[in-house]
């Protein structure tokens, strides 16, 4: 008798995995069992959360972006320097760079281009334009953003609010919308959304727009947080949303996606980075580490999956 779903097993293995986290770090580290300790540990979860979903839309309609570092950090420069001084310009700015992700969506299907070639090359149209936006670390948070994330909700820090709000919007989008339905069945079976009569160019347009969008946020966020910028401040994220995605559930093909999953995903690698420094671990290991901590939760996911599949076949 199979006493739980694939969905359900999705979804157990991040959220065990930032549980037995977590337990670590509060036996290493009493003190972070507190509202201060838990808001430094998840102190950067939210743009992490915010890439990871962006990935994720990406991957949904199997697809890779290998720029989403590039972006986030560009995106960041453009909200420490214009959308600071000049907001109108600022905005414009963002605007197009969502209109562009979209317009890259539809020149990837009509073309038959590989994403990862596509994507790679665009990380260095978006890391040149950091570079000339900003050379040098500097800028500033525009103060409403600085405002949003540093502000302190009662009992429960902000990071893990707005990871929850993530999430639920997310998860609506996604799994509940009519337009997250296509979405998935563009990468799922893409031939049944042409039969039902939706435009798969217009589709996947949207799907780049919406993971666009979601960029943007990320690096609005973690300028927010971080109250400056750099060219380089975000090229990890490209790992790291990679990584939430599919420690969260998600896989590269078939539209198969966990919206908090992945968001779970964000959190268990923002947590495990705190984990790790408390080891002691050089920052030069911590992604090695990482990595390995990463293979070991696919390795247990990959077992309960096939568990299962073999309940299933009873």
């Amino acid at each position: 008798m199979r006493l739980l779903s694939a969905d359900t097993l999705r979804l157990l293995v991040p959220a065990l995995s930032l549980a037995v986290l977590l337990a670590a770090v509060f036996w290493l580290q009493p003190r972070t069992m507190s509202y201060t300790g838990l808001n430094l540990l998840f102190n950067l979860a939210v743009p992490i959360a915010l890439a990871t979903i962006a990935q994720m839309l990406i991957m949904m309609v199997n697809d890779l972006d290998l720029s989403m570092g590039t972006f986030v950090s560009f995106v960041a420069c453009v909200t420490a320097t214009f959308l600071n001084t000049d907001p109108l310009i600022g905005v414009l700015i963002l605007a197009g760079c969502i209109a562009l992700y979209a317009a890259l969506g539809v020149v990837i299907y009509l073309r038959n281009l590989p994403s990862i070639v596509v994507t790679l090359g665009m990380s260095f149209v978006w890391g040149g334009l950091a570079v000339l936006m900003l050379p040098s670390p500097g800028g500033a948070s525009p103060e409403w953003i600085r405002w949003l994330m540093t502000s302190k909700p009662p009992l429960v820090p902000m990071a893990i609010v707005a990871s929850v709000v993530i999430a639920i919007v997310a998860h609506w989008l996604v799994m509940r919308s009519a337009f997250g339905v296509v979405l998935r069945g563009v990468g799922g079976n893409q031939r049944s959304v042409e039969r039902a009569g939706w435009s798969i160019v217009r589709a996947r347009a949207a799907a780049y727009a919406l993971a666009g969008f979601f960029a943007v946020l990320a690096g609005m966020a973690l300028v927010g947080l971080t109250t400056s910028a750099d060219a380089n401040i975000a090229l990890r994220y490209t790992l790291l949303s990679t990584a939430g995605v599919i420690l969260g559930g998600g896989e590269f093909v078939g539209g198969r996606v966990s919206p908090v999953g992945a968001v779970i995903g964000a959190l268990t690698l923002t947590l495990a980075a705190s984990f790790l420094s408390f080891l002691r671990i050089p920052p030069d290991w911590q992604i090695g580490a990482q990595g390995a901590i990463l293979i070991l939760v696919l390795a247990l996911r990959l077992v309960l999956n096939r568990r299962e599949a073999a309940e299933s076949a009873k």
